[in-house]
């Protein structure tokens, strides 16, 4: 648990609003600063695990930006994505388990309310930049809440023409819907942190949602503009994977752009008051294989495995999170919406089902406030009959098939427990009676 005590703790505001779920909110947002309601900044890397970082143990890669917010903040060691990516932004948008409400890949379904749909409700403005993957339809950012957005991947494929993947040099973007294609030797990590940046600078003096869920480090592997081969006339990868020796480039770049933002939020004069936070979509590509202080780590992306979803989770709040502050408490993605709500003093609409926990006593340093353990339900098409599911704590996971695995000895789960000692016959019944707790919900292929 912490091993630092928070010795004193934000008041949060109330807010009251009525919101539909069902309906995109209507009303303009408040203007009006006021000093106990933070800036949200939310970055999430793409196919970037937990053992890419430096301070969760990697020994391969450089993230000094990173590790210092890492510093001046809590650091996670127990965060669950999904393992894919429109699972985990589908989880993480709405606050719940895929078993409710995941439709398809590519795809949020259009009836679901996101924690931007609730800040803006609640007097933020709102904007997104980078990877979108969730539905094509041109309103679609607006319609999920987001007021400005700077987007690959919206209404347009990842590859042009030419059969060359869209999202890195001189990208293919969409600016608030209208198509930007950039012919100038841009990279698209700049562009979204420009986009994000300049947000952040008119919106200084009103409290403001900015989510970046980054295209990087995503295959293609390909150079950055800090590589040393990098062509600034290149229109991207024709092969999906690209070259992996330029994954270590990427994840510096990350750390580069995660940096920059941290610095913007100085300069700005918000830095204090501004709650950002750093996480990880899904685990990393399986070509990949990071050397760590717990061992080597294979990507596993995709997979149920503890490679494929255990990702980052960094948070950095001046005043509020002390620094240095290291946590075992267990969250996953459907945490962060109720989490950035509490913090915001948005209020949840009680018709509004979510399955997440807020972990802002976490981060205010609380003791014995987060949940004990946590749900997942997977398939990468949402088809029931094909899903998988198992509970899990921070050490020990259970299958709904009834394979019981001790993560700590058997990360890549190679040996189900059979003989279990009274201690580990007592949480598998707990885990047991976490997986049955999901048990009545319909998927919606199934409804």
């Amino acid at each position: 648990m912490l091993q630092q005590t928070l010795w004193s703790t934000l008041g949060i505001l109330a807010c009251s609003l009525v919101f539909t779920a069902a309906s995109v909110p209507a009303d303009e947002p408040s203007p009006q600063r006021s000093g106990d309601r933070p800036n949200i900044v939310l970055i999430m890397a793409d196919d970037m695990g937990f053992e890419c970082i430096g301070s969760n143990g990697s020994l391969d890669y450089q993230t000094p930006n990173i590790d210092r917010i890492a510093s001046e903040g809590l650091r996670f060691e127990h965060c669950y994505s999904q393992p894919i990516c429109t699972p985990s932004r589908v989880k993480l948008m709405t606050g719940m388990t895929n078993k409710r409400n995941y439709v398809k890949f590519g795809m949020l379904d259009r009836k679901q309310t996101t924690f931007a749909h609730l800040l803006k409700s609640a007097g933020y403005r709102t904007c997104i930049a980078g990877k979108w993957q969730l539905g094509s339809e041109l309103d679609s950012p607006r319609h999920f809440g987001f007021e400005e957005s700077l987007l690959w991947q919206h209404t347009r494929g990842r590859m042009d023409s030419k059969k060359r993947d869209t999202r890195y040099p001189n990208p293919r973007l969409e600016l608030n819907g209208t198509k930007e294609d950039y012919d100038e030797g841009e990279f698209s990590s700049d562009l979204f942190a420009d986009f994000l940046c300049d947000f952040m600078e008119t919106n200084r003096d009103q409290p403001f949602l900015a989510y970046y869920p980054m295209a990087l480090v995503h295959c293609p592997f390909c150079p950055t503009p800090d590589s040393e081969d990098w062509d600034p006339t290149s229109h991207g990868s024709k092969t999906y994977k690209g070259q992996p020796e330029y994954f270590g480039d990427m994840v510096a770049y990350v750390d580069k752009i995660v940096g920059r933002i941290d610095q913007k939020l100085g300069d700005l004069g918000i830095r204090e008051n501004t709650l950002l936070i750093f996480t990880g979509d899904n685990g990393t590509d399986k070509p990949i294989v990071t050397q760590t202080r717990f061992g080597e780590v294979v990507g596993a992306k995709g997979e149920m495995v503890d490679a494929g979803n255990h990702v980052t989770c960094i948070a950095k709040w001046p005043g509020v999170i002390q620094p240095q502050l290291l946590t075992s408490q267990i969250i996953d993605f459907s945490d962060f919406l109720p989490t950035m709500c509490e913090a915001a003093g948005a209020e949840v609409p009680v018709n509004l089902t979510i399955d997440g926990q807020s972990f802002l006593p976490v981060l205010q340093g609380i003791e014995g406030q987060g949940r004990e353990s946590m749900f997942m339900w997977y398939e990468r098409n949402g088809r029931p009959k094909k899903a998988r599911e198992f509970a899990r704590n921070q050490r020990y996971k259970l299958y709904a098939d009834g394979s019981f695995f001790d993560i700590e000895t058997d990360r890549n789960e190679q040996s189900p427990l059979q003989s279990l000692t009274d201690d580990q016959k007592e949480i598998r019944s707990k885990l047991q009676a976490k997986i049955d707790s999901f048990a009545d919900i319909v998927p919606p292929q199934a409804r």
